[in-house]
């Protein structure tokens, strides 16, 4: 077989094979069909590493109360209060402030939310502390004349002699809510002072298991370990004015709403939320605290 024959014989193979290449060029600059990049069908979900908080539909619905708020007699609801401490500062039952409200679950109220703290159909404004005033005494100098205007009868009255003793001042007008017998919560010794803005009365020590007393005729209003650095707390209302608290005891021997009389043991001394035995004991007068030292007897 002659070299050109050999040639003519392998040029259909090589014709063959030089057509496929073509047919896979052209094939691979075809625009292909693609699979979607991402499923917006109803079987997509949100990933649960990044979930999407939802808005609820009354978002800007106020909050309850929202009408009240900056009166007198109500409270705005701050960032870590509860009916206890809201009704602690504010000389109430935190059952009272359940009613007046209509709260349907006490355990749930909102910062920003409004809290009526005085009885309906109680002024606000008197409820606030009345101050305690003087019947008012006229003086002047001995030898002054009367004046024009003075009666008959006041005229007649024999002049004061220059070594008599003036009458003594009119007792002053006091609330009743103010007699109030007092007696000291515990026989310990008084280890700290009243201090406005730190200690909000006083601390007296003792030993764990000591008797704490009522230290005035009232009604339990809390009875439990509700409130953030108090520890075991008593709280009493005494009246519409005053109201104890009685802070770390081991044991607490009274009930809510039940009625103890001054001096009745209500509970035994201990170290609940605190660094040593000790009973932190306050007054305090339309729920601010006072200091009991001007209310209790000398020891």
């Amino acid at each position: 077989m002659t070299k050109d024959k050999k040639y003519m014989l392998s040029e259909p193979r090589w014709l063959g094979a030089l057509m496929l290449a073509a047919a896979l060029t052209a094939g691979c600059t075809s625009t292909p069909n693609r699979a979607p990049v991402e499923d917006r069908g109803a079987g997509a979900r949100t990933p649960a590493a990044a979930p999407v908080a939802s808005v609820p539909a009354d978002a800007a619905k106020p909050l309850p109360g929202a009408e009240n708020g900056g009166k007198v007699g109500y409270y705005t609801v701050k960032p870590g209060d509860t009916l206890i401490r809201i009704g602690l500062e504010n000389g109430q039952n935190w059952k009272d402030l359940v009613k007046w409200n209509a709260l349907e679950n006490p355990n749930i109220i909102e910062v920003g939310q409004v809290l009526r703290v005085v009885a309906p159909g109680v002024d606000p404004n008197a409820a606030a502390s009345k101050p305690i005033t003087n019947a008012r005494v006229e003086t002047r100098p001995l030898d002054a004349k009367a004046p024009a205007a003075a009666s008959a009868a006041s005229a007649a009255l024999p002049a004061p002699t220059a070594g008599a003793t003036p009458p003594p001042p009119a007792p002053a007008v006091r609330d009743a809510d103010d007699d109030v017998n007092w007696a000291w919560p515990a026989a310990g010794p008084v280890i700290a002072n009243f201090d406005e803005g730190k200690v909000k009365g006083v601390v007296i020590g003792g030993k764990a298991g000591d008797p704490v007393l009522a230290a005035a005729d009232g009604r339990v209003v809390y009875a439990g370990s509700g409130l953030r650095g108090y520890g075991n707390l008593v709280i009493l209302k005494h009246n519409n004015t005053y109201l104890t608290a009685y802070a770390h005891n081991q044991a607490l021997l009274v009930k809510e709403d039940q009625s103890v009389r001054r001096g009745q043991k209500i509970a035994e001394m201990g170290s609940t939320d605190a660094d040593g035995v000790r009973l932190h004991f306050e007054i305090r007068k339309q729920g601010k605290p006072i200091d009991p030292a001007k209310l209790l007897p000398p020891r």
